[in-house]
């Protein structure tokens, strides 16, 4: 069986140099069956946003710094690990922001949508999940949703939990809560439908973000996960997203 590849990297030397040899080795279709990319995770999440309308399926491979996404580097034999390879499919959020200027931005997100402070001063937020209020005041630096392809990302940065991508579920996690002190946020069914409103916006401004997407100054923002969207990524043989999420949960 032959495979039509193509090549993409991020600007790292690194990445540039295995991505001319590869190019040089295995060619560059116009129409690719997988796009293989070469980077950190930050640049597979580029790539996923970049091929989604396509529905072309990614293989990463590191050549960045961090790479809990990606496969590792090697030249040979690539095709037939790709043709080995266990696919995954993940579906992104959508976020929905409304900024104090009243333009409305939307966006996907892979990893997380998140919330933060813009100055010295804490955001002060409402939360509501599938309309009904469950939170009527959060201060904290901020707040995230996170997919579980992003549960290893920023969310675990801010002590949520790693979530199993059979789990289909959510995770919201506040980041640095100050009242109340001691929540440590939810795990929501992937079906839910998160609001999240910015209180006393004048004295409070907060920012809005969709994986590398970002918006200033958000009075609401409306999350809910993107079902009838689906990316494929590829993993080599017998190191699959579950089997990766099972290990980082036994890393001391």
């Amino acid at each position: 069986m032959s495979l039509r590849l193509d090549f993409t990297a991020s600007d790292r030397p690194e990445a540039q140099v295995a991505c001319a040899r590869l190019k040089a080795l295995y060619g560059s279709a116009a129409n690719p069956d997988v796009v293989v990319a070469l980077g950190g995770d930050g640049f597979l999440l580029q790539s996923l946003h970049r091929y989604l309308k396509d529905q072309v399926p990614i293989f990463g491979m590191n050549r960045g710094s961090v790479g809990f996404l990606l496969n590792d580097f090697s030249e040979e034999r690539l095709i037939e690990r790709i043709i080995k390879s266990e696919s995954t499919l993940i579906s992104p959020l959508s976020m929905t922001a409304l900024c104090r200027d009243g333009k409305e931005h939307r966006a996907l997100a892979f990893n997380e949508v998140s919330l933060l402070r813009q100055s010295h001063q804490g955001a002060k937020l409402r939360i509501l999940i599938d309309g009904k209020e469950r939170m009527d005041e959060l201060i904290c630096d901020g707040a995230l949703v996170s997919t579980p392809a992003g549960s290893t990302a920023y969310n675990l940065s801010a002590h949520g939990p790693i979530i199993p991508l059979t789990a289909k579920a959510l995770a919201l996690t506040p980041i640095s809560a100050f009242r109340p002190r001691r929540w440590r946020g939810a795990i929501l069914p992937h079906t839910a439908k998160v609001r999240i409103e910015a209180l006393e916006v004048d004295k409070r401004p907060i920012s809005a973000a969709a994986d590398t997407f970002e918006v200033r100054n958000v009075i609401s923002v409306d999350i809910a996960e993107a079902e009838d969207l689906k990316a494929t990524l590829l993993f080599d043989a017998g190191k699959g997203y579950d089997e990766r999420v099972m290990a980082e949960q036994f890393i001391a």
